[in-house]
């Protein structure tokens, strides 16, 4: 992780049994309901429940990233490697964009307003080498997760600041996070500090532990 990066304050520290806990769930399938559903058809995925409220989740550990202090890498299979300021990143040409949500833990929520920079814009800056076919993600609290690259710079896919009008608030994921609305939000790293272009794919933090590679809610991706 850069230096700059190193001096974020974290509070907490991973939940160890609630890792298990989910760990168990992917050997289990718990949740699974055996069904596939169409997203051109079916709004709502397999399994999942409306939610109003937007629950938190992480693994017990919140990095406080003053906006002074974060910064976004994009490097790796890339020619021009991006370095970003928050200032320099909302100085980019901004996007609003409304979308549902999907998290493997059940709960789905419609019609998010989000704020942001395109994924594949940010992307485009960096002009990928041709070698380049998947994206790994870190956050500032460690955590990591994998999509191929041409998911990743789908036009639904935002790195957002705001939501419903205000910024993001730490608890979910603010400055910046990643908005994959068509995969399980798990996908969706908050506190992202690094997107590194890879050739080979390289699972994340779930994804090594039982979850699935792709993610996808209406084929019920749930673990793999």
């Amino acid at each position: 992780m850069a230096e700059e990066d190193e001096t974020v304050p974290v509070t907490g520290r991973i939940r160890d049994k609630l890792v298990e806990t989910k760990q168990a769930w992917a050997r289990d399938g718990r949740l699974l309901t055996g069904t596939q559903l169409d997203p051109s058809r079916d709004r709502l995925p397999p399994g999942q429940t409306l939610v109003k409220d937007w629950p938190v989740l992480d693994l017990g550990v919140q990095p406080d990233v003053s906006p002074d202090k974060w910064r976004l890498r994009v490097e790796g299979l890339v020619q021009a490697p991006v370095r970003l300021t928050l200032p320099e990143f909302m100085a980019l040409p901004q996007t609003e964009l409304v979308n549902d949500i999907h998290c493997v833990t059940q709960w789905s929520r419609y019609n998010n307003h989000w704020q942001g920079v395109r994924a594949k814009d940010l992307i485009a800056m960096a002009r990928p080498k041709e070698e380049a076919r998947f994206v790994s993600f870190t956050s500032y609290d460690g955590y990591t997760t994998n999509v191929p690259l041409s998911e990743f710079v789908a036009d639904e896919v935002l790195l957002a600041h705001s939501w419903e009008g205000a910024p993001l608030t730490r608890q979910h994921g603010g400055p910046v996070r990643v908005v994959l609305p068509r995969l399980y939000f798990w996908k969706s790293p908050k506190w992202v500090t690094r997107i590194e272009l890879l050739r080979d794919d390289r699972p994340g933090f779930w994804e090594v532990r039982g979850y699935h590679n792709n993610g996808d809610p209406w084929a019920e991706e749930r673990y793999g």
